[in-house]
């Protein structure tokens, strides 16, 4: 990112913290495809995703004065709607309907065939939910490890190690 565009972000966030709900919707129009993307993998259905996805935006909204680091907003958005997928999942009981033809195009992978979709799917599911999350923030987040270390509350070590087991895992149930 530049530093005419982080500026802009900057004072967005300063903006934002003073209650201008303009300058939040500019902040989150920024990354709404990405939060999207990200609830509809952890939750695995296109109702729960947009849920998680507006009671995070609403929690932010609302919290937003709390926001110690004006250059991480991204990553707090991120992870406000982590915890609000841990919650839809936990009250669904974890077995939410698989992720449909349709999601799948939501989530930006037309031009990959069907099967190698359903593969790709299949092999994300058989993660378990830690290695779904870092997989999920790396992906679809683009984090780096330290960064998902800091979001989890983990060692950046365990996170980098985890991320490395769960894409081999996928590896290996894609070959």
């Amino acid at each position: 990112m530049s530093a005419g565009i982080v500026d802009i972000q900057r004072q967005l966030i300063k903006k934002a913290k003073l209650g201008d709900t303009k300058a939040f919707s500019q902040l989150y129009a920024e990354i709404y495809k990405d939060l999207y993307r990200f609830a509809l993998y952890m939750t695995k259905h296109t109702q729960d995703a947009e849920d998680a996805v507006s009671e995070a935006v609403i929690s932010a909204y609302e919290n937003i004065s709390g926001l110690k680091k004006e250059n991480s907003f991204k990553s707090w958005m991120f992870t406000i709607l982590n915890n609000e997928c841990k919650k839809i999942l936990r009250k669904n009981g974890n077995t939410s309907n698989q992720v449909s033809e349709e999601d799948a195009k939501n989530l930006g992978a037309e031009e990959i065939d069907f099967a190698q979709r359903h593969d790709v799917k299949k092999a994300f599911e058989s993660l378990e939910e830690e290695e779904q999350t870092i997989v999920a923030f790396s992906v679809f987040g683009g984090y780096r490890s330290e960064e998902i270390a800091e979001m989890l509350g983990k060692n950046p070590g365990t996170v980098r190690s985890r991320k490395s087991r769960a894409f081999g895992k996928m590896r290996e149930m894609l070959d």
